[in-house]
């Protein structure tokens, strides 16, 4: 129980605006209650004071104690909520899953694209999946998705959080792989770097995608850390657009889509949609999932998400236990569908910690269908571009 409220305490402190140094010290704080409290209850509670191991009454209890047993009691029933929650968690009608495949980049490559120092110790750790990167392929059937767009594609890239394991090689490896997709969009959700030394390392990288709707991106919290600025003036000059804080509209197949970027709470605002067309369908990227309500309010019709990396250590029946969420592990990964709006929240590739345990990478390209036919069929690409 006490360990489940920790949790819950630094999941959602990590879900704020709050710069590295004051989040590490916090999760040594953090580390250091989990390993102490229960030593401490145990002579404090059991040997001394009330003696609850030694024959002790339960209603001498002070105030203290009742309140520190009552907060141990919230945690656990949280936790087996948490847990039922996500045994039970079933994907939304709208969607329907396509094939997946794993490839295992360690094999490809012939040796484990580890770095150097700690991260690349990491890597080594058993049952570690930083190298297995899985290809999912989804469907989703959308009311309000245009006819004439049946069968349109969106590749969803997002948290590569590139800083030396796993290594470039690894990178250029994916990057090969995701060029043999022929999506009609590339979204990027944020989280791109975690060492800027290492930004030479995306020519060969993002640099090379193509997609002829066009390619669009935001930045995440731990970019916001580093240097948001270069970060932008480089995947700018490699042909990628940054949406973040605004709105841009294309017209395809002589419909307007509207696309929009929020890197709220770390960067900038909302975009606002309420000066875009009201027939125009409207696609939100968000680093993080906490925006899902504000982009239920918006009228949002499509919004893709990262940044809690499915959780990146899922246990046997427990699921998952930290995500950096106002929400907790509630948003971890999926697809939710809710008062027309649809979140997909991959997974993404990498992490600052290169650990994956039940929780491989991900790599998603998203097929959007009307219901409103049912031809297989989209028709010929034709594009405008305008900013909002």
């Amino acid at each position: 129980g006490h360990t489940e409220v920790q949790v819950m305490l630094i999941n959602r402190v990590h879900s704020q605006r709050l710069q590295r140094n004051v989040l590490r010290h916090l999760e040594q704080v953090h580390q250091l209650l989990i390993l102490v409290f229960p030593p401490l209850l145990i002579w404090f509670a059991g040997f001394r004071g009330p003696a609850l191991l030694t024959g002790g009454d339960w209603q001498s209890l002070s105030p203290a104690w009742q309140l520190g047993f009552a907060l141990c009691g919230v945690g656990f029933v949280s936790q087996v909520a948490c847990a039922i929650r996500w045994q039970t968690h079933k994907d939304p009608s709208v969607l329907t899953r396509g094939p997946s495949r794993i490839v295992d980049f360690a094999e490809e490559l012939g040796e484990p694209p580890r770095g150097t120092g700690l991260s690349g110790l990491l890597a080594r750790l058993p049952g570690n999946q930083v190298f297995q990167v899985e290809w999912t392929e989804t469907q989703f059937r959308l009311p309000n998705l245009p006819e004439v767009w049946h069968g349109l594609t969106i590749l969803h890239l997002t948290d590569w959080h590139i800083h030396g394991t796993p290594n470039r090689a690894f990178f250029e490896a994916v990057t090969r792989e995701v060029e043999k997709q022929t999506p009609d969009l590339i979204f990027f959700t944020g989280d791109l770097m975690d060492d800027l030394e290492c930004l030479d390392w995306l020519p060969q990288t993002l640099g090379r995608l193509k997609a002829p709707l066009g390619k669009y991106y935001i930045l995440g919290n731990h970019d916001w850390l580093l240097d948001p600025p270069a970060i932008r003036r480089m995947m700018n000059d490699l042909g990628w657009r940054d949406v973040a804080s605004h709105t841009h509209a294309i017209e395809y197949q002589g419909l307007p889509m509207v696309i929009g970027g929020t890197e709220r709470p770390w960067m900038g605002q909302h975009p606002d949609f309420e000066a875009t067309p009201e027939s125009a369908f409207r696609v939100l990227l968000s680093h993080t999932p906490d925006n899902f309500g504000w982009a239920k309010d918006q009228g949002i019709d499509v919004m893709l998400s990262g940044h809690n990396h499915g959780g990146q250590i899922i246990l046997p029946i427990i699921g998952p236990m930290y995500t950096p969420s106002f929400y907790g592990v509630r948003y971890s990964a999926g697809c939710w569908y809710e008062d027309g709006t649809l979140m997909y929240v991959s997974r993404g590739l990498s992490g600052e910690q290169p650990v994956r345990i039940n929780c491989r990478p991900e790599i998603t390209l998203h097929t959007f269908f009307s219901t409103k036919t049912n031809v297989e069929n989209a028709g010929t690409t034709q594009q405008t571009v305008a900013t909002v």
